[in-house]
């Protein structure tokens, strides 16, 4: 085969590979606001960051116009503990973090547990959930705090911090 028919049966494959690849889905501009974190992480297992209050009719359209996405959160922890993030990070479960598919690292957001009304401040320091149907994984610690450890997934919402 000469080494133009090679070079462009080779283009050709990757115009045709470059073709089969999806595009993750974007937020519209300015709705993310990442905040990059200081600290190794964002707090740990123990911390009064969990809130639970009740919403006044007010307060829902403002929790409206910081809404990022509803959907369903699972946590990670033993398995992935101590192992790296796609951050680069050392993952602990005690800390409260998150693995988002898209939102930016470093990235501080509130996730409440629409069956409580429960909510933790987390940082997004890994990718994921990779299982379908799902917007958030949370570590331990976090989904200790808004009460998702024994029902392994909830129905919440991603807002802004």
């Amino acid at each position: 085969m000469s080494f133009k028919s090679a070079f462009t049966l080779a283009l050709a494959t990757v115009l045709w590979l470059g073709g089969c690849a999806t595009q993750a889905p974007s937020d519209p501009p300015g709705s993310i606001a990442p905040e990059l974190a200081e600290g190794p992480g964002a707090g740990v297992l123990g911390e009064t960051n969990a809130i639970q209050m009740p919403r006044a009719a007010d307060g829902v359209e403002a929790d409206r116009a910081r809404e990022i996405a509803r959907g369903r959160a699972s946590w990670y922890g033993d398995l992935f503990h101590g192992r790296r993030t796609a951050s680069g990070e050392i993952f602990n479960m005690h800390e409260l973090t998150a693995a988002h598919k898209t939102l930016p690292f470093g990235t501080r957001l509130r996730v409440r547990n629409l069956a409580n009304g429960q909510e933790v401040a987390v940082r997004i320091n890994d990718r994921g959930p990779h299982v379908r149907g799902r917007i958030i994984d949370l570590s331990r610690a976090a989904a200790a705090q808004v009460g998702l450890l024994h029902t392994g997934t909830a129905t919440v919402v991603l807002l802004h911090d």
